[in-house]
């Protein structure tokens, strides 16, 4: 398998199927390779690296900062995630559209959102640990959520009832929180 790079519908936001080397010794991949990815069409430098694990059921998101927008380059070691990528950058012409994506420890696929987007997911095995870049460093003072079941977005999220945290669980929809959006940039 060769290094793809899939455009996956809203300005910006890539999926990665990295290349994959295997043998009798078990295998090696690399997680990002700047050249490469910036051939690829991810021109992002990556200043922040975090980690989650989560157990079967568990929704953390949406999740966007404003100032200081992050770019996301997301990816599991183990288990499964349904991962969501939301454009919320007033004047996008997806302006409120996503894109969803099965990453799993497996098919060890990446998820790249460029800055201005909300992300999300939740985990479909009995547990993930799932890995993302960012683009900017994280400054509470800048996050802000937005309702994972937002009527208006109509995500088809695999799951009814998602374990949440409290703020995601309180998290208003996208139409309340227009003074938190950043404008779209070609």
């Amino acid at each position: 398998m060769s290094l793809r790079f899939e455009a996956m519908g809203l300005p910006g936001v890539v999926r990665i199927t990295p290349e994959l080397h295997e043998d009798g010794r078990g295998a090696f991949l690399e997680t990002h390779h700047e050249p490469k990815y910036r051939a690829g069409g991810i021109d992002a430098h990556f200043v922040q690296d975090n980690q989650s694990r989560s157990v079967r059921g568990t929704l953390r998101g949406l999740h966007a900062q404003s100032p200081n927008p992050q770019g996301k380059l997301v990816r599991v070691i183990e288990g499964e995630i349904f991962d969501v990528a939301v454009d919320i950058r007033r004047g996008s012409p997806s302006y409120g559209k996503h894109v969803c994506a099965l990453l799993s420890g497996e098919n060890h696929q990446q998820l790249y959102m460029p800055p201005g987007l909300a992300h999300g997911f939740v985990v479909t095995s009995e547990s993930a640990l799932v890995e993302y870049k960012c683009s900017e460093v994280y400054r509470p003072e800048c996050e802000f959520t937005l309702a994972w079941n937002d009527p208006d977005l109509a995500i088809p999220w695999p799951v009814e009832t998602p374990l949440l945290s409290p703020r995601d669980a309180a998290a208003p929809p996208l139409r309340e929180l227009q003074d938190r959006l950043i404008d779209f940039r070609d």
